[in-house]
């Protein structure tokens, strides 16, 4: 069996979406046992089916506007997400889940879960719709500003074994998201980066990509700094979703475009789903001992269902193992 925690308490809307996608889960995976972390009597009114769900009480929560998340996660011991974290730790959970805030979550699976000892970082890396189907990752999108080229390189070999194990990808190619494509562009960071991924052990290095690919991309994995990374996903989320609303608001425009919208619905429905963020549910935390899913804040019980199967999907597939097998065996970079 696998064992999930769960931060019931956490994300915008607690037990409501946490406690549902839960339950999805354990009717669809039958080996996954899920522990919630949370309000029990918040939580037990919405547990219709507790078959392979236990609730461990606790009334603390972390708050979506937490303003010091080192504070937090030090001082409030009894959060649902320190206790969901810290059981993986502890080895009583093989995995961990959470729509709690960013940052609490950074700063949680550092002092709570804990790094992998090859790993000098730990990135935040979601599944980023494709043109052709086939998600690509993208690292890291917001736990690190600056990332060295080594740290590149780490992450680079992380996401090379997620993208093979996970998403089948026999060969996977690593780009590095930069302003041109060829070599000399972009700042010194870029430059000296390309030149160690070019020549890194682990990875097939593709060489530079430019954000006006991400989304039609010629690579399975993208690799950044976390403020480049997190500016290049919200352009992306924000451009899905306007684009969106302006379809929306001309096929409301005339009686041809109503007309047309019946014989297209499907289509369009198909469409929404492919760039839809639920059908992902949340980004992996790369570089940790144990596997910890950040859900979105906003998720809904499908998209936390979605976050929960990330979350078993990636402990069914032994990557953490996989992972320390593919790292250089010598000391990482301080």
């Amino acid at each position: 069996m696998i064992k999930i925690a769960i931060d019931a308490n956490g994300g915008d809307f607690g037990v409501d979406t946490t406690v549902l996608g839960s339950m999805m889960a354990v009717q669809k995976l039958k080996d996954l046992e899920i522990d919630l972390y949370g309000d029990e009597e918040k939580i037990r009114p919405l547990l219709k089916n507790s078959t392979r769900i236990q609730v461990i009480h606790t009334k603390e929560t972390i708050s979506m506007g937490e303003k010091d998340p080192v504070k937090a996660i030090r001082h409030q011991k009894e959060a649902s997400l320190c206790l969901a974290m810290k059981a993986c730790k502890e080895q009583r959970a093989d995995a961990c889940v959470t729509s709690g805030p960013t940052q609490c979550v950074v700063v949680g699976a550092h002092l709570l879960v804990r790094r992998l000892p090859q790993m000098e970082r730990v990135a935040l890396c979601p599944f980023v719709p494709n043109l052709d189907g086939h998600p690509r990752l993208l690292l890291d999108v917001g736990a690190n500003v600056e990332l060295k080229k080594e740290h590149l390189g780490e992450l680079a070999i992380f996401a090379s074994v997620v993208s093979k194990e996970v998403l089948g990808v026999k060969e996977p190619k690593v780009g590095l998201l930069n302003i041109g494509s060829e070599p000399g562009k972009g700042r010194e960071n870029e430059k000296e980066a390309y030149a160690y991924l070019k020549d890194l052990n682990g990875i097939h290095f593709y060489g530079n990509v430019e954000p006006t690919e991400m989304v039609d991309c010629p690579c399975d994995v993208v690799v950044t700094d976390g403020f480049t990374g997190n500016i290049c996903l919200k352009s992306i989320e924000g451009t899905a979703k306007t684009m969106g609303t302006m379809l929306s608001n001309e096929i409301k425009s005339s009686l041809g475009g109503k007309i047309g919208y019946l014989f297209m619905r499907k289509n369009l429905k198909r469409f929404k789903k492919r760039m839809s963020t639920k059908e992902v549910g949340g980004a992996m935390l790369f570089g940790l001992s144990k596997i910890v899913v950040k859900a979105h804040g906003n998720s809904d019980p499908v998209a936390y269902f979605n976050a929960i199967r990330l979350a078993y999907d990636l402990v069914k597939a032994n990557i953490i193992q996989k992972v320390v097998e593919q790292l250089p065996k010598e000391e990482s970079v301080k």
